[in-house]
């Protein structure tokens, strides 16, 4: 291969990995930065030759990164996309939020705070292979701004709560493009992947984590900074249905600049991630932090892959996606609406995201389970 542009790509994925926490302006900015990223990886792609795969620009993956933020599945024959979810449901919630917040604010009087946390995560982690992680992720936090917390339980609870919700998403190919993307993949021989292809293979390991999330939210919502200062509510500012509009237009361009950085990588990953061990390749999708899951997924899953690599892959990507808040589109609509930077963030999640990984290689590798 190349050297001057396997060089420019690696310096491209320095810059996607720094560059949101080197300079504010950049994480407030992140779609733009991103795209711009995404289209410099592809067009240095196009330099790169690597026999039988196409790399660089065509036409098929610009048509793929236009039609990727609206059409995941179609519901009664209506498409069915990541844009038209933020859209419908942040028109509901701008609409219905305050009798949201009413009824858990009643809820909140009456039920403990670990209670409440412990419902909180488990309920959305498991509803989230349903209802998609993003509505998810927007129910998570209209939920925290009712509750009588102070920010920083909320932030540790926010952060945790994305972690179950990445998790149980994962369960249908309805929860999120990566669980989506996956299937598709998969679905002729030798797997033939339905649609309960990912709760089979991996509800062993997702179901008892969202539990355990359930439980170290309980603990994170503990201690003297929960009870003093009394109530604390967030103010978020819901914006107007222009705003809300304009949120699912970023959300658009964002999961556009995700497609091409993927495609733009594609040399990087086709020849060192294809034949790296299952337990090696478990490691290496930690680079989902930063990198959308679902785009680094279909980049690597296919058929030619084990089994044992196919878990390990997604774990990995299901967990290290949730460490930073680019690694996924639910993270950016927590972050946003709490005011979370990335380094508060990944205080939280990166070593959270750290004993996840660290538990689950046990679990898969050591006790072969």
């Amino acid at each position: 291969m190349e050297i001057l542009p396997i060089t420019g790509l690696v310096a491209i994925l320095v810059i996607v990995l720094a560059g949101p926490f080197l300079a504010r302006r950049i994480e407030q900015n992140l779609e733009i930065f991103l795209f711009a990223c995404g289209v410099a990886a592809l067009t240095i792609a196009g330099f790169v030759s690597i026999e039988g795969v196409p790399t660089g620009w065509s036409a098929g993956i610009v048509l793929d990164a236009l039609t990727a933020p609206v059409l995941i599945g179609r519901v009664f024959g209506v498409p069915i996309g990541i844009v038209q979810i933020v859209l419908l449901v942040g028109l509901l919630i701008y609409l219905g939020h305050r009798i949201l917040e009413r009824v858990i604010q009643r809820v909140a009087d009456t039920v403990s705070p670990g209670a409440i946390s412990f419902l909180l995560v488990v309920g959305l982690g498991l509803l989230s292979s349903v209802i998609s992680a993003i509505l998810a992720a927007i129910l998570l936090i209209e939920i925290l701004c009712a509750l009588p917390l102070p920010k920083e339980p909320k932030i540790r609870l926010a952060v945790v709560a994305c972690f179950a919700i990445g998790l149980g998403a994962a369960l249908t190919p309805l929860g999120e493009p990566l669980s989506t993307i996956a299937v598709s993949k998969l679905s002729g021989p030798p797997y033939a992947a339905g649609f309960d292809f990912l709760a089979r293979t991996l509800g062993i390991y997702i179901l008892p984590g969202i539990l355990a999330f359930g439980l170290l939210a309980v603990c994170l919502v503990r201690g003297p900074e929960t009870r003093e200062g009394g109530p604390v509510f967030c103010k978020v500012e819901r914006g107007t249905p222009g705003e809300v509009a304009l949120r699912a237009a970023r959300v658009y361009l964002f999961i556009m600049a995700l497609v091409f950085l993927g495609e733009g990588f594609k040399p990087l990953i086709l020849q060192f991630v294809a034949g790296i061990p299952a337990d090696g390749l478990f490691w290496v999708n930690m680079v989902s932090a930063v990198l959308d899951n679902a785009t680094l997924t279909a980049a690597e899953i296919g058929p030619y892959l084990s089994a044992l690599q196919i878990r390990a892959a997604l774990m990995g990507l299901l967990i290290a996606g949730w460490m930073l808040i680019p690694g996924n589109i639910p993270n950016i609509i927590a972050a946003g609406k709490l005011g979370i930077t990335s380094r508060v963030w990944g205080r939280v999640g990166v070593p959270v995201g750290l004993a996840a990984m660290l538990v689950y290689f046990t679990v898969i590798f050591f006790l072969g389970i």
